[in-house]
């Protein structure tokens, strides 16, 4: 009984290696040309992420996920459409007891596409749409290439340091589009290696992840930003990302109901819709906000362990037929 509930607690070691990234980010930032050595490194290994994910992602999927355009656009509306309205209002009516960067990653996680691995797992153990659960996580990382970075520009302006600009579009395209457009191309040569290599590219995946939340932090620390937290501080901002993470899940599964759609789609739509990706939320920040990206890129580290620790009781709620 005490290892269930610790396991519940801390569902996935991935969790304290964010954390450990984050104070080592704080406690050992590195400066100068070391910081300058670490950006260029993770911006390179963000290239290759996204490398990897085009090279992954089956293009049939995609022709899949048109037969179940309901249970689909549900996750996609959900994701990109009712969440960020979500972080917006509790941003504009709450935002005000939060220093402006942190105000601006509630928002910024709001926005995220979906997890892959988690809300499939979740989506199986919970008795949903398994399928569905595939097809939308793999469509809404791929919208959210696009779709997170202009909803940044549009809704939050220069307030976050994003602009629809030349510059913008060009970081995004050499960063996040044309690996991915590299990675599709060369399926066809590749695909079945990386299909054989999936421990070895889940590692790369979650290792891509820590150097980002590492560098944003150590960025952050150099630039001064984390002197504005306290103990203050961020018990307002686990508050606040707690009402969203209750809105999230309880709102995707009355979502459903309201389309319609049956128990295993709603299962499905809950962890789909309600869990964000900090595997795109990281690398993503550090090309959109550079400097700033360490406080930004904060409530979505929170809002992911938060979203695994509630995911797992919740999905043996679901198998109970709870």
């Amino acid at each position: 009984m005490r290892n269930e509930m610790l396991s519940r607690l801390i569902p996935d070691r991935f969790v304290l290696l964010l954390l450990g990234a984050v104070l080592f980010g704080w406690l050992l930032p590195v400066s100068g040309q070391g910081l300058e050595f670490a950006q260029n490194i993770s911006f390179i290994s963000i290239f290759a992420l996204f490398f990897l994910h085009g090279l992954r992602l089956p293009r049939h999927e995609v022709v899949k996920a048109a037969r179940s355009w309901k249970v689909q656009g549900a996750m996609l509306a959900f994701t990109f459409g009712i969440m960020p309205l979500a972080g917006l209002a509790i941003a504009m009516g709450a935002g005000w007891m939060l220093p402006t960067a942190l105000a601006t990653g509630i928002v910024y996680c709001a926005m995220l596409p979906s997890t892959v691995q988690s809300a499939i797992s979740y989506s199986s153990m919970g008795g949903g749409n398994v399928a569905g659960s595939v097809v939308g996580a793999a469509l809404s990382n791929l919208a959210g290439i696009i779709l997170t970075p202009a909803m940044v520009a549009l809704a939050l302006g220069a307030s976050s340091g994003v602009a629809i600009g030349g510059d913008t579009i060009i970081r995004i395209a050499t960063m996040l589009l044309l690996p991915f457009a590299l990675g599709q191309i060369m399926q066809a040569w590749l695909g079945s290696w990386a299909q054989r290599q999936k421990a070895m590219l889940s590692f790369f995946d979650r290792l891509v992840i820590l150097i980002a939340v590492y560098v944003a932090f150590a960025g952050a620390v150099n630039a001064g930003s984390l002197s504005a937290l306290d103990m203050g501080t961020m018990a307002t901002l686990c508050a606040l990302l707690g009402l969203l993470l209750v809105f999230a899940f309880a709102g995707a599964w009355f979502f459903g109901r309201v389309l319609g759609l049956d128990r295993a789609d709603r299962i499905s739509l809950v962890f789909a819709g309600a869990q964000k990706s900090i595997a795109t939320g990281a690398p993503m920040a550090a090309i959109l906000f550079g400097s700033s990206a360490g406080l930004i890129v904060l409530p979505a580290i929170i809002y992911h362990m938060a979203q695994l620790i509630v995911s797992a009781p919740l999905a043996t709620r679901f198998a109970k037929g709870s």
